[in-house]
Formats: C-alpha cells, structure tokens, sequence
C-alpha cells in the first residue's frame, strides 16, 4: 500500500467512525472529538517545525542551480528566464482565475461548515497588515527574526538574496556552504520522513474530529475542493499547447501527439522525472529539436520548473481562505503570488506527498491564512496530482521548443 494509499485510507476511515460517532452515539461524539484534535493537532505541528529550515535550504540549493545553468551557455541561459515567466505567469493566473471559480460556484454552506467544524484552530485568521507595512516588511531587518516567527514572504526574499550571494563565492567557500544547505535539507527531509509516516493516524485524528461534529457532509466540502481543483489545472495546463505553438513554432498536431505518450508515463507515476527519457525521445524524434538543445534543457526544466505547481498551490490556499471566511485584500495576494511563484524552487528533489505541505504552508504564512485545514485537503491530494503531473509534462516539453529552438550557443 503506497503512502498516499494509507493516507486516503485514514481519511476514510477517521470520516466514517465520526460519522457513526455522530449519527448513533452523538454523547460520545463530543469527548472523542476534544481528544483526537489535539492529536491530529500535534502531527500538524510535527511537519510545520521542518518549513522553515526545509524551505530556506531549498531555496539556497535551487537558486544556485539554476545560476550555474545559466552560466553554462545561451540555451540554458533562455531556459531558466523562460521557466521564471511561466512560474510567475501560473501565480497570476490562480491569483485571478481561482477566486473567480469559486465567485461562480461557490463552497456550498453545509459542506464548508462541516470542514470547518472540526478544525477549532482554523477559527484564529490572523490580522493582514496594511499595504505600507506590508511592502516595509517584505525586506527583513533581522531574518532571524523572520525565521523565528514564520514570516515567510520576508524568509523568502533573503533566501533568494543569499542564495544569489552564495553563487558569487569563491569556489571553495561556495562548495562549503552549499554542502552545509544540502546537509540540512537532507536531515529535515529525514525529519518529514518520520512525520509523514504518521500520516494516515494524523489525518484519521483531524478527520474523526471534523466528522464527530459535523457526520457525513465535510465529503460534500472535500468533494467541492477536488472539481474546483482540478478544473484549474486543466484549464492552465491547455496553455502548454499556444507556447509550443507560437513560442515553439510546433503545429499542434504534432506537438499534441508527442506530448502524449510523456504525459501518460507522468500520469500513471505522477513523476515528471520518470517521464523524462519519453520525453527526450519525443523532443528529438517528434518534435525534431535535434540532441543538444533537449539534453541540456529537460534534465533543467524537471529540476527547476513544476509550472502547474504556483497556481494549484495558491489556489489551495485561497480555497482555505474561503473556507474559513477570510477576505484576501491585494496585499495578501501579491504576497501569495510572489512567493508561489518562488517557493516551487524549494520542492526541487523532494517526493510528492511532502511537497504539498512545503509548497503551501509558506503561501498559507505569507498570506496569513490559516494552516490547519490543509492536513485533511493532503489526503485527496493524489487525485489532482496525476493532473498535475501531467500538466508538468505539457509545459517541460512546451518550454523546451521554445528554448532549445534556437540554435544553441557554444
């Protein structure tokens, strides 16, 4: 049974026994709830100890990788300023089209009272600053401070700053500090490990809480979050097709039929990576843009760039937001894009099911939403990952056309 499985497998589990709670013993209902939420509270916790370090470690290791990919040659060079503009075009695209999807078809009430029911700790929104301050506090004067109060828009600009500042270095004091940032990734990934072992008790404790109060509707809220969801990434996904087309010269026909076999071998292993050799074959057989110029940009594109990854994690916070009641003002958003746009850096390496936590509790922080329902939406997680995978897929390959079109440069 794969973790994902387990995980699945708790929710449903944790969902039907508050559910029976609720329906035949509902004196019970209320003390078995008030003990498993500070359980699934405390695993909650567990994984929020690792965001900070975890998230300032990648950040420094992904920025340096991707300064020596633009020093290694022109096609690099247009590869990297390209995947920029797409993580930044997928921010502003979930930052506008998501909060428009859910105007239209909005959380029905019943279901978003049952989430919310169980999650005590989703009640406390705090306060967003006004703009001045916001825009003061986006350079840290003491990033430890930053740190020690999970500031993380602020953590993230000075990630970006010393991250670029370590590329700078001589190369043996280069070599040191990126050996020590990788060091510390590895442990605090060593850390998730453990955390997400416990996973399927954390979430059974967090879905038993929800249901004991609430029965069978928060299905309703998980049901609605899924399709909003979903419909998101399908629809940034179709914009792949227009970049191969126009940026890439392709006809869509042939662009279409190459990308599909790739984006059959991401859906199935919801890997980007394991689609990697169908996609250099497809680079170079169908879309005829030879050895060098695919060589040199794929390996970086399923490095660097989840392009689907800015808009979906946003758009799962803005989904919290609502769920809680919470109006986002420009100041919040603009903090959510900038640091989605970034943050996909911070998930380079990293296994799926820890990167939903390390991608969007930073966008949750920044924007000051709160974080605690984001431990029962990583349970239907895996259904929207195999779209996500295979939008990934759609733009590694989009993005190579255009970078690798050009003939490359010594």
């Amino acid at each position: 049974m794969t973790s994902a499985t387990r995980i699945i497998a708790g929710l449903g589990a944790g969902l039907a026994a508050g559910a029976v709670l609720a329906a035949w013993a509902p004196s019970l209902a209320g003390p078995v709830a008030a003990v498993a939420a500070p359980i699934g509270g405390l695993w909650l916790n567990g994984l929020q100890m690792t965001i900070v370090p975890l998230v300032l470690a990648l950040l420094v290791r992904g920025i340096g990788t991707a300064s020596d990919a633009a020093e290694a040659g022109g096609v690099a060079a247009r590869a990297v300023a390209l995947f920029a503009a797409i993580l930044l075009a997928s921010a502003v695209i979930g930052a506008l089209l998501f909060p428009a999807m859910l105007a239209l078809w909005p959380q029905p009430e019943r279901a978003a009272a049952a989430l919310r029911g169980g999650l005590a700790a989703a009640a406390a929104v705090p306060a967003i600053p006004p703009l001045g301050d916001w825009l003061r506090g986006i350079v840290p004067p003491n990033p430890v401070q930053a740190a020690a109060e999970a500031a993380m828009l602020p953590l993230v600009v000075f990630g970006i700053v010393f991250g670029f500042a370590v590329a700078r270095l001589a190369p043996d004091h280069r070599a040191a500090l990126t050996l020590l940032f990788d060091a510390i990734a590895e442990a605090m990934l060593v850390i998730v490990g453990w955390v997400l072992a416990l996973a399927p008790a954390g979430v059974f404790a967090l879905a038993l809480a929800t249901a004991a109060h609430t029965g069978l509707a928060a299905i309703g809220g998980l049901a609605h979050y899924v399709a909003l969801y979903v419909l998101l990434l399908l629809i940034f996904t179709a914009g792949a097709y227009p970049l191969a087309v126009i940026g890439g010269r392709q006809p869509l026909g042939r662009f279409a039929r190459a990308a599909l076999p790739a984006q059959s071998i991401g859906f199935s292993t919801q890997s980007s990576l394991a689609a990697l050799p169908a996609m250099l074959t497809a680079a170079r057989d169908e879309l005829k843009l030879g050895e060098r110029g695919p060589a040199i940009v794929l390996p970086m594109a399923v490095t660097l760039m989840r392009a689907t990854s800015p808009a979906a994690n946003l758009a799962i916070v803005l989904y919290v937001a609502a769920l809680v009641g919470m109006p986002v003002g420009p100041g919040a958003l603009a903090a959510g894009v900038l640091v989605a746009a970034v943050i996909s850096l911070a998930s380079v390496g990293v296994p799926s099911q820890v990167t939903f936590f390390i991608t969007t509790v930073p966008i949750a922080l920044a924007m000051g939403v709160p974080v605690a329902p984001l431990a029962l939406l990583i349970a239907v997680e895996v259904i929207p990952d195999l779209v996500r995978t295979t939008g990934n897929v759609a733009y590694d390959l989009a993005a190579t056309t255009v970078a690798a079109r050009a003939p490359p440069e010594a």
